[in-house]
């Protein structure tokens, strides 16, 4: 017994020593798992790198289950959506996600979220819908945390360019996904601040006013809208990040808990996690 207690504390010593030696040049460097194509690490999972474009797939059973395999796989391009026939929605003046109803119903196996480079983002939609588009592409809505981890080094923004700087002033349109290219997180996210505010999973009771940040915990000035109690009790999930036109009011700590969970805005898209 006494010879089997030493020959495990031998191999735990050498198991020790080869775990300084190994960290003696330095902690392991690289990603924390390899994440699709079209996504980067947050947390203990991934988050798209784009805010998502809606689509619509004919026959997505049928003729249309090859680009819904390559939505799924993160390997989608807008060129093989539009060989597939697939539209964008959520992007045209009006509001065209019906059939996929408002309350998530009739949206099964008919919207898909995709993290797209170059395309607008998709608005107008509710909680519900945005859930179950990214649902049907394999994924589902960030966690506020995972939302947080994933925002990190994202600028915070004073004054928009109009070209690299995170898209906080155009007034009147969201710009194209990526193409403010100095608008990115440490991870590879684009957007995150500003372009369009994005749903989380989270949800919490509807605030009527606005509060301010306690400076000595995280000096801001980014939107802090957590504060009184619902007008009419229905739940709001959290918006992050900010809009394209919330100026210094966007950045990497914007919250919104005043938009109804069944809330639609030309200012309010998403994107999704795995």
């Amino acid at each position: 017994m006494r010879q089997t207690s030493n020959r495990f504390a031998a191999m735990g010593a050498v198991a020790l020593l080869l775990t300084n030696a190994a960290w003696a040049a330095g902690p392991p460097s690289g990603p924390l798992r390899k994440c699709p194509v079209d996504a980067v690490v947050s947390g203990a999972g991934c988050i798209d790198k784009y805010e998502a474009g809606v689509w619509r797939v004919p026959d997505p059973l049928g003729g249309g289950r090859d680009i819904v395999r390559r939505i799924r796989q993160g390997t989608a391009t807008a060129a093989l959506l539009a060989a597939a026939g697939a539209t964008q929605l959520g992007v045209s003046p009006g509001v065209d996600y019906a059939p996929c109803a408002v309350g998530g119903q009739n949206c099964a196996d008919d919207v898909y979220a995709v993290s797209l480079p170059a395309v607008t983002p998709s608005a107008k939609l509710t909680w519900f819908q945005a859930q179950a588009a990214c649902e049907n592409a394999g994924k589902r809505l960030p966690s506020n945390a995972e939302w947080q981890a994933a925002v990190a080094g994202s600028p915070d923004p004073g004054e928009d360019d109009g070209t690299s700087d995170c898209n906080t002033a155009s007034v009147f349109h969201a710009s194209a996904t990526g193409s403010r290219t100095g608008c990115v997180s440490a991870r590879g996210a684009f957007d995150m601040v500003g372009n369009v505010y994005e749903w989380v999973a989270d949800w919490v009771p509807g605030s009527t006013r606005c509060g301010v940040w306690n400076p000595n915990v995280s000096p801001t000035d980014d939107d802090q809208c957590l504060a009184g109690p619902g007008a009419n009790g229905e739940p709001s999930a959290l918006l992050r990040g900010g809009n394209f036109f919330s100026g210094e009011l966007a950045g990497p700590h914007a919250v919104l808990g005043s938009n109804p969970v069944s809330g639609v805005n030309v200012s309010v898209g998403f994107r999704c996690a795995r």
